[in-house]
């Protein structure tokens, strides 16, 4: 099948945006996030909305979350424009997930599996370039040099959200609202579960195999 509609699932740390963007190497599809989908339409004019704000930009100069039918509305521009995707970061929750199916058919869905002792010390021990924003870890991948970006010589820093606390909020949060999402889908055809724990490429692997065998 050509140009294949993808959904990537998981929870913070579980390595979604790096599988995702090697989904969309290796077959050639758009990776549709709601950060660069909003982004990329902040000047879209919802004004027939009756929102309080006219444009996305509004809310997002403002600090405040942008609405979920603001958010449903560009994901579904953005998927009618993709000439095939991988989605990553939507839906968050069970109305999203039916706002989804009205917008498109999926032919896979993947879900991948880490325990939350895992996503803990994933998230905790992650360092994030000041200046590039290239992703590290005190464990799993160090610097050359401790505190120094290997890309571009900017300090090593740890994001306030991923000290202990906040980690563990995000992750209850992802259990109230997205977990369902995956029981949600565990009965589509195209479902997957992957075996997050493993190294990068070997679940690259499984995601390969899996999206080929269904594709």
């Amino acid at each position: 099948m050509a140009n294949p509609h993808l959904l990537i699932l998981g929870p913070p740390g579980a390595g979604k945006g790096t599988q995702s963007s090697n989904i969309a190497a290796e077959f050639g599809v758009e990776h549709i996030t709601t950060g660069d989908a909003l982004r990329a339409n902040k000047d879209m004019d919802i004004s027939d909305m009756d929102t309080e704000y006219d444009t996305p930009r509004a809310y997002m100069e403002a600090g405040d979350l942008v609405p979920d039918a603001v958010v449903n509305a560009i994901v579904d521009e953005a998927l009618n424009s993709a000439d095939g995707f991988v989605l990553d970061g939507y839906p968050r929750n069970l109305d999203q997930a039916e706002e989804l199916e009205d917008m498109t058919d999926l032919d896979v869905i993947l879900s991948l599996d880490v325990s939350r002792d895992e996503l803990v010390d994933r998230l905790t021990g992650r360092r994030v370039c000041d200046d590039c924003g290239e992703n590290y870890h005190v464990e799993f991948n160090q610097p050359e040099e401790e505190g120094v970006c290997d890309e571009c010589g900017g300090e090593l820093i740890q994001r306030e959200d991923d000290n202990e606390e906040s980690v563990n909020n995000r992750l209850d949060v992802f259990e109230e609202n997205t977990k369902p999402v995956i029981e949600h889908y565990q009965d589509h055809d195209g479902f997957v579960a992957i075996d997050g724990e493993q190294t990068p490429d070997e679940v690259w692997a499984d995601i390969d195999a899996a999206i080929d065998e269904r594709v």
